[in-house]
């Protein structure tokens, strides 16, 4: 499923021109995807349109810029069976992009919902990345170089110094 993901978000830079669920199976189908990999990713990008449709992230210039609207002494509880299937590595990604002020808290949980949707117990820190981009690619917006950046990045390729 991960794979059709990263294929369609490469290939239609922004959500808004990504084609009708049909059109885009038959797409996905001539490129050479499993019909079960397209079923899968076709569900769950249909998740995922649901959630942004209803989602209005504040812009950054408001007087609730700090935190996107969220409190700044709110705290994100995780229930058992999102720590379960999220497990410590994604949850922690999760928190380093919140702090770093680039996942504000309506996509944290698009974020998090669509996870909770997605195969792999727990699931990979890649497949979450993947997840990020694809929330943010929903927005129709591009997250910055550097947050790009560790999205994209291989970190088991790099040196420590």
């Amino acid at each position: 499923m991960f794979e059709v993901l990263v294929f369609v978000y490469e290939n239609y830079w922004r959500g808004d021109a990504c084609p009708e669920p049909e059109q885009l199976g038959r797409k996905l189908t001539a490129v050479g995807f499993d019909a079960e990999e397209i079923k899968q990713a076709l569900a769950w990008l249909n998740g995922l349109h649901i959630a942004a449709q209803g989602t209005r992230l504040p812009s950054p210039e408001a007087d609730d810029a700090i935190g996107y609207g969220q409190s700044p002494d709110s705290m994100r509880i995780y229930s058992v069976a999102e720590q379960d299937h999220l497990g410590a590595a994604a949850l922690s990604f999760v928190t380093f992009l919140e702090s770093a002020g680039v996942l504000p808290a309506p996509m944290r949980e698009i974020v998090i919902d669509r996870a909770m949707a997605a195969p792999g117990d727990p699931i990979s820190l890649d497949a979450l990345k993947i997840i990020i981009l694809m929330v943010y690619w929903s927005f129709g917006e591009e997250p910055d170089a550097l947050v790009l950046d560790e999205l994209c990045d291989d970190t088991e390729l790099r040196v420590a110094h």
